[in-house]
C-alpha cells in the first residue's frame, strides 16, 4: 500500500479522497491555483503546492505541474479524482513514464473508451446494443449534417472525448445543426482539449441507467449495481439514486453482466462506470466512464463499501476486496447536487460568497459531500457546486422522505441556490411513484418552478422583527460599554415625551417595493400596519443564531432569519425570501430602465459575437457567446431591434452586469 498520494483535483472529490487515505494512514499532497489557496481540500490534506493561475488550463489541466509536485512530494501515486485529467491517457502515461501510480484504469483503456465513436465501435463488435447514429472518424461538418438527416431528428450532438453534458447539444431541426455544432465544438475542445463530436437519434422518453463496475489487476472483475441518474437538466445530472426504481433481478444481472463484459473486453482495471439509455423494454450502451463517478456515494450507501478504498487497493496491486456473491444491496439512496444557480433564469450558474452555509447534522442516514465551508467564494473559474446531499433508509419511500427532511434544513445564503428546486423535484407525486425518465424536470417545469410567490404579510413582519431586535440587541451593546447605562438613549421600548413613537421600514424584493409601518403599542408589542392594508401586533426576538419565535397577532410562528448588512434572508415554511432594508433618507430603489442595454448575466469570457453594429436582429436572435464556469450561455435578442453599439470582441473576460452591446428599436 502507498505511504504518500497526490490528489490532482480540487473540490469535494479532493476533500473525498483524503478523507479515505487518512482513514487508511496514508498521507496527502493537495495541489492548487491562485483561486484555491484557502480552499478546504488545502487545508485538509497534510501537504499542498501551487501549480499556477487560476483558470483550469494554467493549473489543474497542466500535467507536468502535477507531476512535478507528486515527485517534489515523494508522492508514490496520483489520484485523478473526477474531471480535469481523470479521463486523460496521456497524463496516465506520463505519470507512469515519472515512476508513478496513476490510480485509474491502463491508458490504453483510456483511449478505448475514451472516444466515444471508438467506444461504440467496440461495443458494436461485441454485440451491445448501440443508439442508432454516427461515431466515425470523420468530422467534416457537411458530412456530419448529412448523418443527422439520416438518423432523422431531433439528434443529440455529442463530445466525443468528455462527459458530464458538456460539449453536449439538443437539435431538433436541420436549420439549428449549424450553430449547435459549432457551439459543441467549442465547448468540447474548452472542456477537453478535443472538438470532435458523434451524432446520435435522440431518444425521447429515456432512462439514464448506469452500472458501476470494478476491476483489477489478477482478472477480477465485478458490478455493483446500477444508479438511476434519468433526472437531468442541460445533461447534467440533478438526483441520482440507487437502486433503479422498477429494477428486476433479471434485468439488473443483465445490465451488470454486459457491462462487466464491457470492461474486460478494454482490460480494464479500477472503478468504471458503464452507462446505458433505456426506453421499454431497451437498453442501449451510451458510454463508459473510466474514472470515479460524482454520484459514486450512493453505490457506497447501498452497499456499505469505500469506492476510493478499492481504488487505493486495486492501484496498489491487490484483489478486489469482495467477490460477485458477497456483494449485495441494502436500502435505498439518493444524492442531489447543491448548485450555485439560478433555476428560474434557466439554472444561470451563480457565483458569491457563502455568507451562511448550513446542513442537518451527518449521520448513518444523511452524508455531505462539500469542498467548502462557510465563508467561501464560488467563483466563475470552476464548476459551481457546492455540495452533494446523500441520504439512506431502509427503502425507497423512507429515503425520500429523508432527502426531503434534509432538503428543509440545509439554509446557503450570499448566493443563488438550486435548493428550493431540489426540494420541489423531491416533493413532487411523479418523482415519488418512481415515474422518472430524462424529460422528467421539462415535462413537470410548471410544477417544479413556478413563479415566485408573493411576498406575504408574514414574511414581512418577520423580517420588521428581526430588524426591531437588531436594533434592541445594539442598544443593550451599547449601554453596556456606556457610563450611563440607565441613558433614555439607549431604551427600546419606543417611548417618547409627547405622542407615539413611529418608524417606517421599507423593504426591496427583486424589483418590488414594501413599506410597513411599525407603532410601537404597550410594553413589548408593535403594531404594524403592512402592505395590505392589514394591521398585525408583532412580538418577539431574534436570537444570535438567526432564529425568532414570533407573536404575530396571537399566532406563534417559528423562522429563521439571517441578516448580512442590510440582506434579510427569511426562511420560513419550506420558502426562503431575500429581503433588502433600504435607507429611507437615501433609498437605493430598483435602477433606471436600461432600455435597450444587453449585459452580462455573469462574469465570464466573451467566445463568440455574432452581430456588428448597424445589424438588424430578430427576437430570438443568438448576439453573444458567454462562457463561464465551463459552460457555454446564448444571450439572445429580446425583441426585433437594431444593433448600434457592440463594446466586447471575442476572447475578451467581462464582470457581471456589463454592458455588451445596445439595441435600438423603432420606438426608441
Amino acid at each position: 500500500m502507498f505511504d504518500k498520494i497526490l490528489i490532482a483535483n480540487r473540490g469535494e472529490i479532493a476533500c473525498r479522497v483524503i478523507e479515505t487515505a487518512r482513514r487508511m494512514g496514508i498521507a496527502t499532497v493537495a495541489v492548487y491555483s491562485d483561486a484555491d489557496q484557502d480552499a478546504l481540500h488545502v487545508a485538509s490534506a497534510d501537504e499542498a503546492i501551487r501549480i499556477g493561475p487560476a483558470a483550469a488550463m494554467e493549473s489543474y489541466l497542466l500535467g507536468e505541474k502535477i507531476i512535478e509536485a507528486a515527485l517534489a512530494t515523494g508522492a508514490q501515486a496520483v489520484h485523478p479524482g473526477y474531471g480535469f485529467l481523470s479521463e486523460n491517457a496521456g497524463f496516465a502515461d506520463a505519470c507512469a513514464d515519472a515512476g508513478l501510480t496513476f490510480i485509474g484504469p491502463p491508458a490504453d483503456a483510456i483511449r478505448a473508451m475514451g472516444s466515444k465513436s471508438e467506444a461504440k465501435a467496440l461495443m458494436e463488435k461485441a454485440s451491445v446494443p448501440l443508439v442508432p447514429g454516427y461515431h466515425g472518424v470523420e468530422q467534416d461538418s457537411t458530412l456530419l449534417a448529412a448523418e443527422a438527416e439520416k438518423i432523422g431528428y431531433p439528434v443529440l450532438i455529442k463530445a466525443s472525448a468528455g462527459g458530464g453534458g458538456k460539449g453536449m447539444r439538443i437539435v431538433r431541426t436541420a436549420e439549428e445543426f449549424s450553430a449547435s455544432l459549432d457551439s459543441a465544438r467549442r465547448e468540447a475542445a474548452s472542456s477537453f482539449g478535443d472538438e470532435r463530436v458523434l451524432v446520435e437519434k435522440y431518444l425521447t422518453a429515456p432512462r439514464h441507467i448506469e452500472v458501476q463496475v470494478f476491476a483489477d489487476s489478477l482478472g477480477n472483475a465485478v458490478y455493483l449495481f446500477e444508479r438511476d441518474c434519468s433526472v437531468q437538466r442541460r445533461h447534467q445530472k440533478v438526483v441520482e439514486e440507487a437502486p433503479a426504481p422498477g429494477m428486476t433481478e433479471e434485468r439488473r444481472a443483465e445490465m451488470g453482466e454486459a457491462a462487466v463484459a464491457a470492461a474486460q473486453a478494454i482490460g480494464y482495471q479500477g472503478a468504471g462506470t458503464v452507462e446505458f439509455i433505456a426506453e421499454g423494454d431497451d437498453f442501449y450502451f451510451m458510454e463508459m466512464n473510466t474514472r470515479l463517478q460524482v454520484e459514486h456515494p450512493v453505490t457506497e450507501m447501498i452497499t456499505g463499501q469505500d469506492l476510493v478504498e478499492w481504488q487505493l487497493r486495486v492501484a496498489s496491486g491487490e484483489a478486489l476486496p469482495l467477490s460477485q456473491s458477497e456483494l449485495s444491496i441494502s436500502g435505498h439512496a439518493f444524492e442531489v447536487r447543491l448548485y450555485a444557480e439560478d433555476p428560474q433564469r434557466d439554472f444561470l450558474p451563480a457565483t458569491g460568497r457563502l455568507l451562511h452555509f448550513e446542513t442537518p447534522p451527518p449521520s448513518r442516514h444523511l452524508r455531505l459531500d462539500s469542498g467548502v465551508r462557510q465563508g467561501d467564494s464560488v467563483t466563475v473559474y470552476y464548476d459551481p457546486m457546492i455540495a452533494k446531499l446523500i441520504v439512506w433508509d431502509e427503502d425507497r419511500a423512507s429515503a425520500l422522505a429523508r432527502l426531503r427532511a434534509a432538503l428543509t434544513g440545509t439554509h446557503i445564503v450570499g448566493v443563488t441556490t438550486n435548493t428550493a428546486f431540489l426540494a420541489a423535484v423531491a416533493g413532487h407525486p411523479a418523482f415519488a411513484e418512481g415515474g422518472v425518465d430524462t424529460g422528467f424536470i421539462e415535462r413537470y417545469a410548471a410544477d417544479l418552478l413556478p413563479a415566485p410567490a408573493p411576498l406575504d404579510d408574514q414574511i414581512l413582519a418577520l423580517a420588521a422583527l428581526a430588524e426591531i431586535s437588531a436594533v434592541k440587541q445594539e442598544a443593550t451593546r451599547a449601554a453596556a460599554v456606556s457610563g450611563d447605562d440607565g441613558s433614555p438613549w439607549f431604551q427600546t421600548g419606543g417611548w417618547r415625551l409627547n405622542g407615539d413613537t413611529q418608524r417606517r421600514l421599507l423593504f426591496q424584493e427583486g424589483d418590488q417595493d414594501f413599506a410597513v409601518d411599525l407603532r410601537y403599542a404597550e410594553g413589548t408589542l408593535i403594531e404594524a400596519a403592512m402592505p395590505s392594508g392589514d394591521t398585525l401586533t408583532l412580538q418577539g426576538d431574534l436570537r444570535e443564531d438567526g432564529h425568532l419565535r414570533a407573536d404575530l397577532n396571537g399566532r406563534v410562528v417559528s423562522a429563521r432569519v439571517l441578516r448580512h448588512d442590510q440582506d434579510f434572508t427569511v426562511l420560513h415554511a419550506g420558502k426562503s425570501h431575500v429581503l433588502h432594508l433600504l435607507d429611507p433618507r437615501n433609498p437605493d430603489l430598483a435602477g433606471e430602465d436600461e432600455g435597450g442595454q444587453l449585459t452580462a448575466p455573469m462574469s465570464g469570457k466573451i467566445v463568440a459575437v455574432r452581430v456588428q453594429a448597424g445589424e438588424a436582429v430578430e427576437q430570438g436572435q443568438v448576439l453573444v457567446v458567454l462562457e463561464a464556469m465551463k459552460m457555454e450561455h446564448s444571450i439572445t435578442a429580446s425583441h426585433d431591434a437594431v444593433v448600434s453599439n457592440v463594446f466586447y470582441a471575442d476572447g475578451d473576460l467581462v464582470e457581471e452586469g456589463a454592458e455588451l452591446l445596445s439595441l435600438e428599436t423603432s420606438e426608441d
